[in-house]
């Protein structure tokens, strides 16, 4: 049986305010991050990032966060279909799990949580990315993939 959205939206809300105040954690939220430009269903995505932690830990999530919720999963999508393996393979995501509540003033109740993606990579290989859907951050490649080649944008 499904839950009322509400009804989550109410919990989350109670867990919220059962913790006093919450902090964010978040440490590469850069406001003035530009939106990549989208071409053939996927994010034009230029740069692979240097930090291990980028995309693997909570704390250093890929923020996606550049339109409203309703654009969230297109954001998600174009961003996996710009990847692959690094063979080169296409890859299967899925969203497993939201985790670590946060505040944000870019949502109607003021917080957001990560999403928790896990991604099969290398036939069997399993890994785990968080993303944020709500706060905006420079988009890179994460380590141990790979991006699409690409058609010149435009």
């Amino acid at each position: 049986m499904k839950t009322p959205k509400s009804a989550v939206i109410l919990l989350f809300l109670i867990a919220l305010s059962s913790c006093g105040s919450i902090k964010s954690t978040l440490r590469n939220v850069d406001n003035t991050a530009k939106k990549p430009a989208i071409k053939d269903n996927q994010f034009v995505i230029t740069e692979y990032s240097n930090d291990a932690k980028y995309g693997y830990n909570q704390d250093y999530p890929i923020n996606l966060g550049f339109d409203n919720e309703k654009i969230a999963p297109k954001n998600v999508a174009y961003f996996f279909n710009a990847l692959t393996d690094k063979n080169g393979n296409s890859l299967k995501y899925e969203k497993i799990e939201s985790c670590c509540p946060f505040p944000s003033k870019r949502t109607k109740i003021g917080a957001g949580t990560l999403d928790i993606y896990e991604i099969t990579i290398e036939k069997n290989k399993k890994v785990k990315l968080y993303l944020n859907i709500y706060e905006k951050g420079k988009v890179m490649c994460p380590n141990g993939f790979a991006l699409k080649k690409q058609a010149t944008v435009n």
